[in-house]
């Protein structure tokens, strides 16, 4: 069993690890993006990835989680027909799908909010999105043979090419926004050949109706719980463009990314808590350590987050080797950072709730608190965009995150019960909410700013943050005696 247990640690950590370095590797490319780019060009290119990025569910329609569940369980055929069956549906429907694109390519320009002039650009999406969704089945085959590091492996070469594509396309042939769909469909097709030796060790040219039937009954009602959640993430930017316009989605997209430091701790946290809180389920003191990991993980977040409000913005606008990380023209979004972390925050909050759905298995509740999210992010927008502009965005993205949150509280406490630490946490978000308010009074001083956040790091200890057991284990860490 502790073999097990190890192994699955490891491929956690290796998954995360992929993870994370890809969300690094592609924010390098912010940088180069606004540093060439027009904001207005960078609107286009946020804009079309969010299309892209909703778009991947209807291709994919759910089958890929039924795989994961028939391939698993093996309750019907064997290990090649539950392969070959969806991927032949794959095949066929991404086919017809990406060929309407391409021949509809001048009025799908309307659903993409680009100028009909721009119709080519419809052409490398329908490429994306017909390779993308053929390599969702061979890397969920390489999750289930537990081959961690090929699948990140090839992830990571995915990315390094996308990127060095990229700057080629940009920086030398100047191709500008068709120069980033290009390295994205190129990396997508090379992507899909190095997972043919997989396609070719599960493909046959079988098809079986019986298992057909099944995994579509699996998979399609889970469509409307993905698209909620599509929404939530990327309702913001498409509004934003019909509100104001592309240069506002530009400035609002490469400020969104600075989050990128956040969403790297909340997806290493989402990647290390599902095997943990299924494995420990069953522990007598369960409840008690998931309270406690809440008020640590709130406790790390909030510290992440007061940090990068207080000087990510000097970070951004100090010149490195003559240049700044963001051109002077996209410094106004700055504002938006500390809500878009907020975002993050709240969607870890919500990772952590889901374990009791997923311990008692009251899955049919994810919809629900889902679309209260997504509902609550797309009336914000509407209502918020024309009174602040960007700001209201990422207010209302940050309330969105934050209704899934309280909504999967409210709801689990019913049959999950846990009594979390409220007085401590309590105490960290009121002198969170002090310490930030103070940093914001002194924008351009450094120094206080330094003392400002060393002054509520100590007043934790003064009013009581830290339990007897915590302090002691400080001072063993630090080499004190009590």
């Amino acid at each position: 069993m502790f073999e097990q247990i190890k192994r699955l640690v490891s491929d956690t950590a290796i998954y995360g690890v992929s993870t994370i370095l890809g969300r690094l590797l592609n924010f390098l490319l912010v940088p180069l993006y606004t540093h060439i780019l027009v904001p207005s060009d960078y609107g286009i290119v946020a804009t079309l990835y969010s299309f892209i990025a909703f778009y991947t569910i209807i291709y994919s329609y759910g089958l890929e989680s039924a795989y994961f569940r028939f391939a698993g369980m093996k309750e019907i055929g064997d290990e090649k027909e539950n392969f070959s069956t969806p991927f032949s549906s794959y095949l066929i429907t991404s086919a017809l799908l990406s060929f309407a694109l391409i021949v509809f390519a001048q009025q799908a320009t309307i659903i993409f909010q680009v100028e009909i002039s721009m119709y080519r650009l419809c052409y490398y999406v329908a490429g994306i999105l017909f390779f993308d969704t053929l390599a969702l089945l061979p890397f969920a085959a390489l999750r289930l043979e537990r081959k961690a590091k090929l699948f990140a492996s090839i992830k990571i070469v995915n990315i390094v090419v996308n990127l060095g594509l990229s700057i080629v396309a940009l920086v030398e042939w100047e191709w500008g926004i068709e120069g980033i769909l290009f390295s994205n469909l190129a990396s997508s097709v090379l992507t899909f050949m190095l997972l043919i030796p997989t396609v070719l060790k599960y493909f046959r040219f079988t098809f079986r109706k019986d298992l057909y039937k099944e995994m579509l009954k699996f998979g399609l009602p889970l469509i409307p719980v993905l698209l909620s959640g599509m929404v939530l993430q990327i309702a913001d930017r498409p509004i934003l463009k019909v509100l104001m316009d592309d240069a506002s989605v530009g400035i609002y997209q490469a400020n969104y990314r600075l989050g990128i430091f956040m969403a790297v701790v909340t997806a290493t946290f989402e990647y290390a808590w599902r095997p943990f809180f299924l494995s420990h389920a069953k522990d007598p003191n369960a409840k008690n350590m998931f309270a406690r990991i809440m008020t640590y993980y709130l406790f790390v977040t909030l510290t992440i987050f007061l940090v990068l409000s207080s000087f990510l913005d000097a970070v951004i606008q100090y010149k490195f080797f003559g240049k700044t990380i963001l051109p002077s023209v996209y410094w106004d979004g700055l504002r938006i950072v500390p809500y878009v972390l907020l975002g993050y925050v709240f969607s870890g909050i919500a990772t952590n709730f889901n374990a009791g759905i997923q311990i008692e298995k009251k899955t049919m509740y994810l919809l629900p608190t889902s679309l209260s999210g997504s509902i609550t992010n797309v009336v914000l927008n509407f209502m918020l965009i024309p009174i602040f502009g960007i700001m209201g965005a990422a207010y209302a993205t940050a309330i969105g995150y934050l209704m899934v949150a309280v909504t999967l509280y409210f709801v689990v406490q019913k049959f999950y019960y846990i009594e979390y630490e409220f007085v401590r946490i309590g105490k960290l978000v009121i002198t969170v909410i002090v310490a930030f308010a103070a940093s914001k009074l002194f924008f351009e001083s450094i120094p206080i700013k330094l003392f400002i956040l060393s002054a509520w790091f100590a007043s934790l200890f003064l009013i009581g943050f830290f339990t007897k057991e915590e302090l002691l284990r400080l001072k063993n860490l630090f080499g004190k005696t009590s």
